[in-house]
């Protein structure tokens, strides 16, 4: 489970993304880092049990994210994330490939999964093995499991008219147009700070495999 405080101190961390009031809390930074970091490597154990394509040298601190932002070319100047973040992948998390990741939030946390903007020749691979494996992956996103959690597909980075390739009319054609193949399961404070939060996040997970397997296939 992840400690209370934790969510306490992003909830503050919200309220004042600052420099000052940052290193006056440093120590309650520390302390919800290393509770995430903890609860980061029980839910690996759990995922490497059920995935043996996860590489098997990830910990949960080489899957942990920077609180620091990168505001650059941001409007958005505040200087934190106001959450904590993990990626579970196939390779290390800064490599685009499918796998898990988990957001830790004050009243946003969720579970996600699959691949996130893949480049062009990657994506247009997954929507070949789509359109000449559509029954499974009909399958795979219609199991009881999956729509338990997830529901469908992520649906809010779409093309608005059918990818170069494709007649409009493709019975997949929903599917195709896609340009990010993720899933997620929101849950609430309540649910991360309980004791079956770890055996949960494994669940969720373990629904979300197909969909990586059948996404990391692609790209081989």
């Amino acid at each position: 489970m992840v400690h209370p405080d934790t969510i306490g101190f992003l909830k503050k961390l919200k309220k004042n993304n600052n420099r000052e009031w940052f290193e006056k809390n440093r120590l309650l930074y520390e302390a919800a880092k290393n509770d995430v970091e903890k609860n980061a490597d029980k839910i690996l154990t759990g995922i490497k049990l059920n995935d043996k394509r996860i590489n098997p040298d990830l910990t949960g601190k080489k899957c942990m994210f920077r609180i620091y932002r990168d505001v650059r070319f941001a409007k958005d100047k505040s200087p934190y994330k106001n959450n904590m973040g993990a990626s579970f992948s196939y390779g290390d998390k800064k490599a685009n490939l499918p796998g898990y990741y988990m957001h830790i939030e004050s009243s946003g946390a969720f579970l996600a999964g699959g691949i996130w903007q893949p480049a062009a020749p990657e994506l247009a691979k997954i929507r070949q093995e789509i359109d000449y494996n559509l029954e499974e992956f009909n399958k795979i996103i219609s199991d009881k499991s999956f729509r338990k959690y997830f529901g469908t597909l992520d649906q809010s980075d779409i093309l608005s008219t059918a990818p170069k390739g494709y007649a409009k009319d493709h019975p997949a054609i929903h599917l195709l147009k896609l340009k990010s193949f993720i899933v997620m399961a929101p849950l609430s404070d309540k649910e991360v700070t309980s004791s079956q939060f770890n055996k949960t996040a494994v669940a969720i997970y373990k629904a979300m495999m197909p969909l990586n397997h059948f996404l990391q296939r692609a790209l081989e």
